[in-house]
């Protein structure tokens, strides 16, 4: 049997952090390794005990889960964390934020169990929990302000990798890619790695948002 995945609960609310944690803990491949209540000692805890995931609340004492999250996981990090943001605030302000600051998925605290539980596997596995059409939505409202003046960018991605990672942007699924371009599964798939490592990205919605700040889509 492989290892659980070894979590790290970040919440202020000492009822939702345990309620958190008891969920949590009560999965046969998930494991709570320690549990806080604000930002700073989020960053203690993930540095030293060198969670898999850690669950990061926003708003929170001390320094917010914003601010944690990019200390652990935002660009130039040597050994990132990967973040799981759980709010009641559903606003675009906060996913967006969450997203830029380097968190590789978001959830509302109302999300039941089955889709919190399924949202620490999947930033587990390196990949992004944004639905594409969220990640579009999101992004997108955002395109203006990210993209900068001179959008002419110079890229190592050759013509089909820029297809690929367009396509990304604009929302479709990997699926979704195989259909328009014609192409494998497989194909798009290996398409996405490339671009991911050319680009030095960490997964999907990372490219999603290179695409707009460099004025590839709009």
């Amino acid at each position: 049997m492989s290892e659980p995945i070894r979590v790290l609960v970040c919440d202020d609310q000492v009822l939702i952090r345990t309620g958190l944690v008891t969920i949590i803990d009560a999965q046969p491949d998930l494991t709570i390794v320690g549990e806080c209540a604000d930002g700073a000692a989020a960053i203690e805890l993930a540095e030293r005990l060198r969670p898999d995931v850690v669950v990061m609340d926003v708003r929170m004492p001390v320094l917010d889960g914003i601010k944690a999250t990019r200390r652990l996981a935002g660009a130039g990090v040597a050994r990132p964390v990967k973040i799981l943001v759980v709010t009641t605030f559903n606003l675009d302000e906060y996913v967006y934020e969450a997203l830029r600051a380097g968190a590789s998925g978001f959830l509302l605290k109302d999300a039941p169990p089955d889709q919190l539980l399924n949202g620490i596997r999947t930033v587990a596995t390196g990949a992004a929990l944004l639905d594409p059409e969220v990640t579009r939505r999101l992004v997108g409202r955002y395109a203006a302000r990210i993209r900068p003046s001179d959008t002419k960018v110079d890229t190592p991605l050759t013509p089909r990798e820029l297809e690929v990672l367009r396509l990304i942007a604009e929302g479709l699924s990997n699926g979704e890619i195989a259909a328009s371009l014609v192409i494998s599964h497989e194909t798009v798939k290996t398409f996405v790695s490339r671009i991911l490592t050319k680009l030095d990205l960490r997964d999907r919605v990372q490219a999603v948002v290179y695409a707009y700040r460099h004025g590839l889509v709009t």
